[in-house]
Protein backbone atom coordinates (compact mmCIF):
# COMPACT_ATOMS: atom_id res chain seq x y z
CA UNK A 1 0.00 0.00 0.00
CA UNK A 2 0.96 3.62 -0.47
CA UNK A 3 0.00 6.49 1.81
CA UNK A 4 0.31 10.19 1.09
CA UNK A 5 -0.64 13.53 2.61
CA UNK A 6 0.88 12.46 5.93
CA UNK A 7 2.95 14.20 8.58
CA UNK A 8 5.34 11.29 9.10
CA UNK A 9 7.37 11.09 12.29
CA UNK A 10 10.85 10.05 11.16
CA UNK A 11 14.03 9.69 13.27
CA UNK A 12 14.68 13.35 12.41
CA UNK A 13 11.22 14.61 13.32
CA UNK A 14 8.05 15.24 11.31
CA UNK A 15 8.17 15.26 7.52
CA UNK A 16 5.35 16.08 5.12
CA UNK A 17 5.32 13.18 2.71
CA UNK A 18 4.40 9.69 1.63
CA UNK A 19 5.37 6.13 2.48
CA UNK A 20 4.85 2.60 1.28
CA UNK A 21 4.31 -0.77 2.95
CA UNK A 22 4.81 -4.18 1.42
CA UNK A 23 4.76 -7.68 2.93
CA UNK A 24 4.43 -6.26 6.42
CA UNK A 25 7.39 -3.87 6.30
CA UNK A 26 7.96 -0.24 5.36
CA UNK A 27 9.15 0.49 1.87
CA UNK A 28 10.14 3.91 0.61
CA UNK A 29 9.56 6.96 2.82
CA UNK A 30 9.86 10.27 0.97
CA UNK A 31 8.75 13.92 0.95
CA UNK A 32 5.96 15.13 -1.29
CA UNK A 33 2.77 13.58 -2.56
CA UNK A 34 2.17 10.27 -4.35
CA UNK A 35 -0.47 9.55 -6.96
CA UNK A 36 -2.95 6.72 -6.44
CA UNK A 37 -2.20 6.49 -2.72
CA UNK A 38 -4.38 6.58 0.40
CA UNK A 39 -4.60 10.26 1.33
CA UNK A 40 -4.26 10.79 5.09
CA UNK A 41 -5.31 14.41 4.87
CA UNK A 42 -2.38 15.89 6.74
CA UNK A 43 -2.77 13.68 9.79
CA UNK A 44 0.21 12.65 11.90
CA UNK A 45 1.72 9.18 11.44
CA UNK A 46 3.75 7.83 14.36
CA UNK A 47 5.67 4.58 14.70
CA UNK A 48 3.74 2.10 16.81
CA UNK A 49 4.57 2.77 20.46
CA UNK A 50 6.81 0.38 22.42
CA UNK A 51 6.00 -0.22 26.10
CA UNK A 52 8.88 -1.95 27.89
CA UNK A 53 7.25 -1.87 31.33
CA UNK A 54 3.65 -3.02 31.50
CA UNK A 55 2.22 -5.61 33.89
CA UNK A 56 -1.35 -5.82 32.69
CA UNK A 57 -4.62 -4.33 31.54
CA UNK A 58 -8.20 -5.39 30.82
CA UNK A 59 -8.40 -7.38 34.05
CA UNK A 60 -5.36 -9.50 33.14
CA UNK A 61 -1.81 -9.56 34.52
CA UNK A 62 1.24 -11.09 32.83
CA UNK A 63 2.18 -12.83 36.09
CA UNK A 64 -1.10 -14.76 36.03
CA UNK A 65 0.59 -17.05 33.47
CA UNK A 66 -2.70 -17.13 31.58
CA UNK A 67 -2.25 -17.30 27.78
CA UNK A 68 -5.74 -15.91 27.18
CA UNK A 69 -5.11 -13.04 29.56
CA UNK A 70 -1.83 -12.10 27.87
CA UNK A 71 -3.55 -12.20 24.49
CA UNK A 72 -6.27 -9.90 25.85
CA UNK A 73 -3.58 -7.53 27.08
CA UNK A 74 -1.94 -7.53 23.65
CA UNK A 75 -5.23 -6.72 21.91
CA UNK A 76 -5.91 -3.78 24.22
CA UNK A 77 -2.41 -2.40 23.63
CA UNK A 78 -2.71 -2.67 19.86
CA UNK A 79 -6.09 -0.91 19.84
CA UNK A 80 -4.47 1.91 21.78
CA UNK A 81 -1.49 2.38 19.48
CA UNK A 82 1.05 0.33 21.45
CA UNK A 83 2.14 -2.20 18.83
CA UNK A 84 5.09 -3.78 20.66
CA UNK A 85 5.65 -4.50 24.34
CA UNK A 86 7.71 -6.31 26.93
CA UNK A 87 5.28 -7.88 29.42
CA UNK A 88 6.64 -7.22 32.89
CA UNK A 89 6.64 -9.65 35.79
CA UNK A 90 6.28 -9.06 39.52
CA UNK A 91 8.27 -10.35 42.48
CA UNK A 92 7.13 -13.98 42.65
CA UNK A 93 8.65 -17.46 43.11
CA UNK A 94 10.80 -18.58 40.19
CA UNK A 95 8.42 -21.37 39.21
CA UNK A 96 5.57 -18.87 38.80
CA UNK A 97 7.79 -16.56 36.80
CA UNK A 98 8.76 -19.44 34.55
CA UNK A 99 5.12 -20.26 33.85
CA UNK A 100 4.40 -16.63 32.92
CA UNK A 101 7.46 -16.45 30.70
CA UNK A 102 6.24 -19.50 28.78
CA UNK A 103 3.07 -17.60 27.83
CA UNK A 104 5.15 -14.69 26.52
CA UNK A 105 7.28 -17.03 24.43
CA UNK A 106 4.19 -18.66 22.96
CA UNK A 107 2.55 -15.34 22.03
CA UNK A 108 5.81 -14.03 20.56
CA UNK A 109 5.84 -17.03 18.21
CA UNK A 110 2.12 -17.16 17.43
CA UNK A 111 0.69 -13.65 17.42
CA UNK A 112 -2.90 -13.06 16.29
CA UNK A 113 -3.01 -10.24 13.75
CA UNK A 114 -4.94 -7.92 16.06
CA UNK A 115 -2.44 -8.19 18.90
CA UNK A 116 0.64 -6.15 19.81
CA UNK A 117 3.96 -7.90 19.38
CA UNK A 118 5.74 -9.46 22.36
CA UNK A 119 9.31 -8.26 21.79
CA UNK A 120 10.80 -9.30 25.09
CA UNK A 121 10.20 -9.77 28.81
CA UNK A 122 11.00 -7.29 31.56
CA UNK A 123 11.85 -9.26 34.71
CA UNK A 124 11.03 -6.82 37.53
CA UNK A 125 12.01 -8.64 40.71
CA UNK A 126 12.65 -10.52 42.92
CA UNK A 127 16.13 -9.01 43.49
CA UNK A 128 14.91 -5.96 45.41
CA UNK A 129 15.33 -4.04 48.66
CA UNK A 130 12.78 -4.62 51.40
CA UNK A 131 12.84 -0.93 52.26
CA UNK A 132 11.94 0.16 48.72
CA UNK A 133 9.81 -2.78 47.63
CA UNK A 134 6.81 -0.54 46.90
CA UNK A 135 3.96 -2.69 45.59
CA UNK A 136 6.20 -5.76 45.22
CA UNK A 137 5.41 -8.69 47.52
CA UNK A 138 8.05 -8.75 50.27
CA UNK A 139 7.45 -12.45 50.93
CA UNK A 140 9.24 -13.35 47.70
CA UNK A 141 12.22 -10.97 47.74
CA UNK A 142 15.61 -12.62 47.14
CA UNK A 143 19.24 -11.69 46.81
CA UNK A 144 20.65 -11.64 43.25
CA UNK A 145 20.93 -15.18 41.91
CA UNK A 146 22.52 -15.39 38.49
CA UNK A 147 22.10 -19.15 38.06
CA UNK A 148 18.36 -18.98 38.71
CA UNK A 149 18.07 -16.02 36.36
CA UNK A 150 20.01 -17.83 33.64
CA UNK A 151 17.77 -20.89 34.01
CA UNK A 152 14.69 -18.70 33.46
CA UNK A 153 16.40 -16.98 30.53
CA UNK A 154 17.18 -20.28 28.84
CA UNK A 155 13.73 -21.71 29.50
CA UNK A 156 12.09 -18.85 27.58
CA UNK A 157 14.67 -19.01 24.75
CA UNK A 158 16.36 -15.77 25.74
CA UNK A 159 13.22 -13.64 25.61
CA UNK A 160 14.15 -11.73 28.79
CA UNK A 161 15.42 -8.34 27.63
CA UNK A 162 15.60 -6.46 30.96
CA UNK A 163 16.33 -7.80 34.45
CA UNK A 164 16.18 -5.62 37.57
CA UNK A 165 18.40 -5.54 40.65
CA UNK A 166 18.91 -3.38 43.75
CA UNK A 167 22.63 -2.40 43.96
CA UNK A 168 22.91 -2.60 47.75
CA UNK A 169 22.10 -6.34 47.84
CA UNK A 170 24.96 -8.82 48.30
CA UNK A 171 26.49 -9.79 44.97
CA UNK A 172 24.61 -7.16 42.94
CA UNK A 173 27.68 -5.92 41.04
CA UNK A 174 28.76 -9.48 40.24
CA UNK A 175 25.24 -10.26 39.07
CA UNK A 176 25.22 -7.22 36.80
CA UNK A 177 28.59 -8.12 35.30
CA UNK A 178 27.33 -11.58 34.31
CA UNK A 179 23.70 -10.81 33.47
CA UNK A 180 24.67 -7.96 31.11
CA UNK A 181 25.85 -10.60 28.66
CA UNK A 182 22.25 -11.87 28.39
CA UNK A 183 19.99 -8.84 28.95
CA UNK A 184 19.98 -5.18 29.90
CA UNK A 185 20.48 -4.87 33.65
CA UNK A 186 18.30 -2.28 35.37
CA UNK A 187 18.57 -0.70 38.80
CA UNK A 188 15.24 -0.76 40.62
CA UNK A 189 13.41 -0.81 43.98
CA UNK A 190 16.53 0.26 45.78
CA UNK A 191 17.79 2.30 48.71
CA UNK A 192 21.35 2.30 47.36
CA UNK A 193 23.83 5.06 47.97
CA UNK A 194 25.51 6.93 45.13
CA UNK A 195 28.61 4.76 45.55
CA UNK A 196 26.67 1.47 45.55
CA UNK A 197 24.71 2.46 42.46
CA UNK A 198 27.81 3.65 40.63
CA UNK A 199 29.50 0.31 41.28
CA UNK A 200 26.64 -1.57 39.60
CA UNK A 201 26.52 0.85 36.66
CA UNK A 202 30.25 0.36 36.20
CA UNK A 203 29.70 -3.38 36.32
CA UNK A 204 27.33 -3.15 33.36
CA UNK A 205 23.85 -1.95 34.38
CA UNK A 206 22.52 0.40 31.70
CA UNK A 207 18.91 1.00 32.70
CA UNK A 208 16.97 2.61 35.54
CA UNK A 209 13.46 1.36 36.28
CA UNK A 210 10.72 3.99 36.86
CA UNK A 211 12.90 6.98 37.72
CA UNK A 212 12.01 8.69 41.05
CA UNK A 213 9.75 5.82 42.14
CA UNK A 214 10.95 3.17 44.63
CA UNK A 215 14.31 4.89 45.15
CA UNK A 216 15.70 7.67 47.40
CA UNK A 217 15.09 11.23 46.22
CA UNK A 218 17.99 13.45 45.18
CA UNK A 219 19.70 15.20 48.09
CA UNK A 220 22.53 17.68 47.60
CA UNK A 221 24.80 15.69 49.95
CA UNK A 222 23.37 12.27 49.04
CA UNK A 223 22.77 12.19 45.27
CA UNK A 224 21.99 8.47 45.44
CA UNK A 225 20.87 6.33 42.53
CA UNK A 226 19.49 9.24 40.52
CA UNK A 227 22.75 11.17 40.67
CA UNK A 228 24.81 8.13 39.71
CA UNK A 229 22.49 7.26 36.83
CA UNK A 230 22.28 10.79 35.45
CA UNK A 231 26.04 11.18 35.12
CA UNK A 232 26.52 7.68 33.67
CA UNK A 233 25.76 8.40 30.02
CA UNK A 234 25.16 4.76 29.14
CA UNK A 235 22.11 4.64 31.46
CA UNK A 236 18.59 5.14 30.11
CA UNK A 237 15.83 5.89 32.61
CA UNK A 238 12.16 4.92 32.53
CA UNK A 239 9.50 7.46 33.44
CA UNK A 240 5.86 6.84 34.37
CA UNK A 241 3.93 9.78 32.95
CA UNK A 242 0.41 8.92 34.10
CA UNK A 243 -0.10 12.19 35.99
CA UNK A 244 0.00 10.51 39.42
CA UNK A 245 3.47 9.00 39.85
CA UNK A 246 5.47 12.06 38.77
CA UNK A 247 4.73 15.78 39.12
CA UNK A 248 4.87 17.64 35.79
CA UNK A 249 7.89 19.64 37.02
CA UNK A 250 9.73 16.40 37.79
CA UNK A 251 8.86 15.11 34.32
CA UNK A 252 10.53 18.17 32.81
CA UNK A 253 13.45 17.73 35.21
CA UNK A 254 13.88 14.11 34.15
CA UNK A 255 14.25 15.02 30.48
CA UNK A 256 16.96 17.54 31.47
CA UNK A 257 18.79 15.11 33.77
CA UNK A 258 18.74 12.39 31.10
CA UNK A 259 18.91 14.20 27.73
CA UNK A 260 17.96 11.76 24.99
CA UNK A 261 17.91 8.95 27.57
CA UNK A 262 14.30 8.79 28.81
CA UNK A 263 11.92 5.92 28.01
CA UNK A 264 8.28 6.64 28.67
CA UNK A 265 6.53 3.63 30.20
CA UNK A 266 3.03 2.92 31.48
CA UNK A 267 3.80 0.52 34.37
CA UNK A 268 0.15 -0.40 33.86
CA UNK A 269 -1.52 -3.11 35.93
CA UNK A 270 -4.67 -5.19 35.45
CA UNK A 271 -7.02 -2.31 36.30
CA UNK A 272 -5.85 -0.37 33.22
CA UNK A 273 -8.82 -0.05 30.87
CA UNK A 274 -11.19 -1.12 33.65
CA UNK A 275 -13.71 0.70 35.89
CA UNK A 276 -12.97 1.81 39.45
CA UNK A 277 -13.00 -1.07 41.91
CA UNK A 278 -10.96 -3.70 43.74
CA UNK A 279 -8.13 -5.52 41.94
CA UNK A 280 -4.98 -7.51 42.74
CA UNK A 281 -1.26 -7.14 42.02
CA UNK A 282 1.32 -9.79 42.90
CA UNK A 283 -0.97 -11.19 45.58
CA UNK A 284 -1.65 -7.76 47.11
CA UNK A 285 -5.06 -5.98 47.05
CA UNK A 286 -5.27 -2.84 44.91
CA UNK A 287 -8.01 -0.23 44.72
CA UNK A 288 -8.56 1.84 41.58
CA UNK A 289 -10.22 5.16 42.31
CA UNK A 290 -10.34 8.31 40.15
CA UNK A 291 -7.56 7.02 37.90
CA UNK A 292 -5.06 6.09 40.65
CA UNK A 293 -4.30 2.51 41.72
CA UNK A 294 -3.15 2.12 45.33
CA UNK A 295 -2.45 -0.53 47.94
CA UNK A 296 -4.42 -0.44 51.19
CA UNK A 297 -1.70 1.72 52.79
CA UNK A 298 -1.93 4.30 50.01
CA UNK A 299 1.17 3.21 48.10
CA UNK A 300 0.84 3.72 44.36
CA UNK A 301 0.68 0.27 42.75
CA UNK A 302 1.53 0.76 39.11
CA UNK A 303 -0.69 2.81 36.84
CA UNK A 304 -4.08 2.58 35.17
CA UNK A 305 -2.84 4.40 32.06
CA UNK A 306 -1.69 3.09 28.69
CA UNK A 307 1.47 4.39 27.03
CA UNK A 308 -0.32 6.53 24.47
CA UNK A 309 -2.04 8.50 27.23
CA UNK A 310 1.36 8.85 28.95
CA UNK A 311 2.79 10.24 25.71
CA UNK A 312 0.03 12.82 25.50
CA UNK A 313 0.61 13.72 29.17
CA UNK A 314 4.32 14.28 28.55
CA UNK A 315 3.54 16.72 25.76
CA UNK A 316 0.90 18.42 27.92
CA UNK A 317 3.49 18.76 30.71
CA UNK A 318 5.81 20.69 28.40
CA UNK A 319 8.05 18.04 26.82
CA UNK A 320 8.75 18.83 23.14
CA UNK A 321 6.61 16.47 21.09
CA UNK A 322 9.52 15.05 19.11
CA UNK A 323 11.38 14.18 22.34
CA UNK A 324 8.27 12.59 23.83
CA UNK A 325 7.56 10.48 20.73
CA UNK A 326 11.14 9.20 20.57
CA UNK A 327 10.89 8.34 24.27
CA UNK A 328 7.88 6.13 23.53
CA UNK A 329 9.16 4.52 20.32
CA UNK A 330 12.79 4.37 19.23
CA UNK A 331 14.45 4.63 22.65
CA UNK A 332 12.52 1.75 24.26
CA UNK A 333 13.03 -0.30 21.10
CA UNK A 334 16.78 0.18 21.56
CA UNK A 335 16.60 -0.82 25.22
CA UNK A 336 15.19 -4.24 24.33
CA UNK A 337 17.53 -4.73 21.38
CA UNK A 338 14.79 -4.40 18.76
CA UNK A 339 15.55 -1.07 17.08
CA UNK A 340 16.48 -2.86 13.87
CA UNK A 341 12.85 -4.03 13.57
CA UNK A 342 10.58 -1.53 15.35
CA UNK A 343 10.51 1.96 16.82
CA UNK A 344 10.73 4.14 13.72
CA UNK A 345 9.28 4.54 10.25
CA UNK A 346 12.16 3.49 8.02
CA UNK A 347 12.51 1.17 5.02
CA UNK A 348 12.80 -2.48 6.02
CA UNK A 349 11.33 -2.11 9.49
CA UNK A 350 8.03 -3.69 10.51
CA UNK A 351 5.12 -1.59 9.23
CA UNK A 352 3.61 -0.82 12.63
CA UNK A 353 2.23 2.71 12.71
CA UNK A 354 -0.49 4.90 14.18
CA UNK A 355 -2.50 7.58 12.39
CA UNK A 356 -3.23 10.39 14.84
CA UNK A 357 -5.06 13.65 15.07
CA UNK A 358 -3.23 16.89 15.73
CA UNK A 359 -3.63 16.30 19.49
CA UNK A 360 -2.19 12.76 19.24
CA UNK A 361 -5.54 11.02 19.58
CA UNK A 362 -5.40 7.55 18.04
CA UNK A 363 -7.50 7.25 14.88
CA UNK A 364 -6.09 4.24 13.02
CA UNK A 365 -3.61 1.52 13.97
CA UNK A 366 -1.66 -0.66 11.54
CA UNK A 367 0.32 -3.73 12.60
CA UNK A 368 2.47 -5.26 9.89
CA UNK A 369 0.80 -2.95 7.39
CA UNK A 370 -2.68 -4.30 8.23
CA UNK A 371 -5.24 -1.94 9.70
CA UNK A 372 -6.90 -3.11 12.90
CA UNK A 373 -10.67 -3.44 12.67
CA UNK A 374 -12.45 -0.72 14.58
CA UNK A 375 -9.45 1.56 14.17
Amino acid sequence: MRFTGARIFTPNGYMEGSFETENGVFGAVYPGRAEGAVDLGGRKVLPGLVDIHTHGNSGADFSDADPGGLERMARYLARNGVTSFAPTSMTLPFERLGAAFETALSLSRNRPKDCARVMGIHMEGPFFSEKRKGAQNGAYLRNPDFESFRALYRACSGLIRIVDVAPELPGAAQFAARARELAAVSVAHTDATYEQALQVFRAGATHLTHLFNAMPPIHHRRPGVIGAASETESVTAELICDGYHIHPSAVRMAFRLFPGRICLISDSIRCCGMPDGEYELGGLPVKLEAGAARLNDGTLAGSAANLFSCLRNAVRFGIPEADAVRAATLLPAREIGAADRIGSIEPGKLADFVVCGEDLTVQQVFVGGVRLEGR
